[in-house]
C-alpha cells in the first residue's frame, strides 16, 4: 500500500485527489490535507468583494466531501515538508509519512514588497483569499455611500491580472447602475507593457477589445507602472506619479508558501517549486507540483516585471497529469506519462459584456516563439458562460468528479484545446527496468 498526500484543497489540490482516487486501487491511501475547512472557488471572490454573491456560494465544506469520496482528511496547516525523509508535519502536530506527494498550495503573497501595500496594516485590498474578498467587500460598501478615487490594479511581479480588469469594469457597471458613476473616478494601474496583456503577449484582439472598453467607459489607464508605496490617500509609482485613491484593489505578486521556503532544496528562491515536464520535482522526483507552486518563468522581458499566469484551467491540466503519472509509477496504470499543455481559456466578466481569452499554449514554442493559436473574442454569452462553468465546476467537486471525458471534449470540440498530452519518456523506461 502506497500514501499519496496532496496538499492543498482548492482549484488544484481537490480534483488532483478526486482523479487520485479514481485511478488508484482502494488499497492506497490518498490524504488531502487543508489549511482551510471549505473549498474556495477562487474566480468567485471577484463577485463576493463587490456584494454580487454570498461567499457561501462558491464554497464547500471539505469534510463530508472527502468521506464521501474516500480521502482522508487533514484539516491542518503544514509547518514543514522534509524531503529526504518523506515527511510532513502539520501544525496539530499531526507527523505523515508518504510515498508520493503532490503540492497544490496556492500561492503566498508578497504584500510586503511595497510599503502600505495589502490588507494586513496596509491600504489596499485583495481577492486573493475568502477573508481578503470578504474585508474588500465592507469597504466597497462603505465607498458607495460616498464614491470618490477607485484605483485597482497589480504591483510589479504579479503573475494574475484577469480579476483587476473585472474588478473595475463590474464596479464601473455597479456605479451606473445606482446613478453613481459621476461620483467616482477609475483608474487601471498595471505593470502590463499594454492593457489585455493579461501575462501572456501576442493574443490576437486582446489588447484591441480591453482597450476600447476600458476608453469606453471612461477607466483611466497607466500601464508599465511600478508602484512604489501605498498610504491612505494614495498610491505613488516609480515615476514619481502619486494617484489619489478613497478604495483601493490590487493584486500582488505571489511567491511560494512558508513551508516551501523553509525547505532546503525544496523550491527556488521565491518559493516555487522547480518541475520536471511530468510535474515531478528535479531533485526528489516522489514530490509533484501543480498550480501556483510550479516555478513558470515568464518569458517576456518587460519594462516592469511581470510573472507568469497560472490559470484555474491550466492547474486542473496539471492535476490530471500529476495524477495520471503517480497511478502510472505505482502501476495502476499500464501507460505512458503525461504532460499538461498550458492551453487556456480565460471567461472574464465585465458586467454586461466580457471577454474570453484563449492561448494554445500560455508558453509559445522555445524555438519558433509562436502558438498554435490564440484569440480574444467579446460577447454577453462571455458573462454567460462563466456564471454556467461556475455552477458546472461547483457541482463536480460536490460529484468527486475532476475533470471528466465529456469536459475534454468540449473545450476540444468548442475550443481546440487539450488539456494534456502523452509524453513516452525515460519516466516509462524506468519504471519497465525496475
Amino acid at each position: 500500500m502506497a500514501t499519496i498526500v496532496v496538499i492543498g484543497a482548492g482549484l488544484g489540490g481537490l480534483p488532483t485527489a478526486y482523479e487520485l482516487r479514481q485511478l488508484l486501487p482502494a488499497e492506497h491511501q490518498v490524504v488531502l490535507i487543508s489549511e482551510q475547512p471549505k473549498f474556495m472557488f477562487i474566480p468567485g471572490l471577484v463577485r463576493v468583494a463587490l456584494d454580487l454573491d454570498s461567499i457561501d456560494h462558491f464554497q464547500l465544506e471539505l469534510q463530508p466531501l472527502a468521506q464521501k469520496h474516500r480521502l482522508d482528511f487533514v484539516n491542518s496547516p503544514v509547518t514543514a515538508l522534509d524531503p529526504h525523509q518523506r515527511r510532513i508535519t502539520v501544525a496539530n502536530g499531526q507527523v505523515i509519512e508518504y510515498d508520493y506527494v503532490a503540492i497544490a498550495t496556492g500561492p503566498g503573497f508578497a504584500f510586503d514588497a511595497i510599503p502600505g501595500l495589502g490588507p494586513h496594516g496596509g491600504y489596499t485590498h485583495s481577492i486573493c483569499s475568502a477573508q481578503h474578498a470578504l474585508e474588500a467587500r465592507a469597504a466597497w460598501l462603505k465607498f458607495l455611500e460616498n464614491p470618490g478615487s477607485l484605483v485597482v490594479g497589480a504591483a510589479p511581479g504579479a503573475g494574475c491580472f484577469g480579476p483587476a480588469y473585472e474588478f473595475i469594469l463590474m464596479a464601473d457597471w455597479i456605479l451606473r447602475r445606482k446613478g453613481l458613476r459621476q461620483q467616482a473616478t477609475l483608474t487601471l494601474v498595471t505593470p502590463e507593457p499594454y492593457v489585455g496583456h493579461l501575462g501572456v503577449s501576442g493574443v490576437k484582439n486582446a489588447q484591441r477589445l480591453t482597450e476600447n472598453l476600458l476608453r469606453k467607459h471612461n477607466i483611466n489607464i497607466i500601464n508599465n507602472a511600478a508602484i512604489t508605496s501605498v498610504t491612505v490617500d494614495k498610491i505613488t509609482l516609480e515615476d514619481g506619479r502619486e494617484i489619489a485613491q478613497d478604495y483601493a484593489m490590487i493584486l500582488p505578486a505571489f511567491r511560494g508558501v512558508q513551508f516551501i521556503l523553509d525547505a532546503p532544496g525544496l523550491g527556488n528562491d521565491k518559493g516555487f517549486i522547480p518541475i520536471t515536464a511530468t510535474h515531478q520535482h528535479s531533485q526528489f522526483p516522489e514530490i509533484y507540483a501543480l498550480g501556483v507552486s510550479v516555478a513558470l518563468a515568464q518569458p517576456e522581458k518587460s519594462l516592469v516585471p511581470i510573472g507568469m499566469p497560472k490559470s484555474g484551467q491550466m492547474t486542473e491540466a496539471m492535476g490530471m497529469a500529476v495524477a495520471h503519472n503517480i497511478a502510472v509509477s505505482l502501476g495502476a496504470l499500464q501507460a505512458d506519462p503525461q504532460i499538461p499543455t498550458l492551453e487556456a481559456i480565460c471567461f472574464a466578466e465585465f458586467g454586461e459584456t466580457g471577454i474570453l481569452y484563449v492561448a494554445a499554449p500560455v508558453l509559445p514554442d522555445s524555438e519558433t516563439g509562436k502558438r498554435r493559436y490564440s484569440y480574444a473574442v467579446q460577447g454577453k454569452w462571455v458573462v454567460w458562460g462563466k456564471a454556467a462553468f461556475e455552477q458546472y465546476f461547483m457541482t463536480k467537486m460536490r460529484l468527486g468528479a475532476a475533470v471528466p471525458w465529456f469536459e475534454r471534449s468540449g473545450l476540444k470540440a468548442l475550443f481546440g484545446v487539450d488539456l494534456v498530452r502523452s509524453q513516452p519518456s525515460t519516466l516509462s523506461q524506468r519504471i519497465a527496468n525496475g
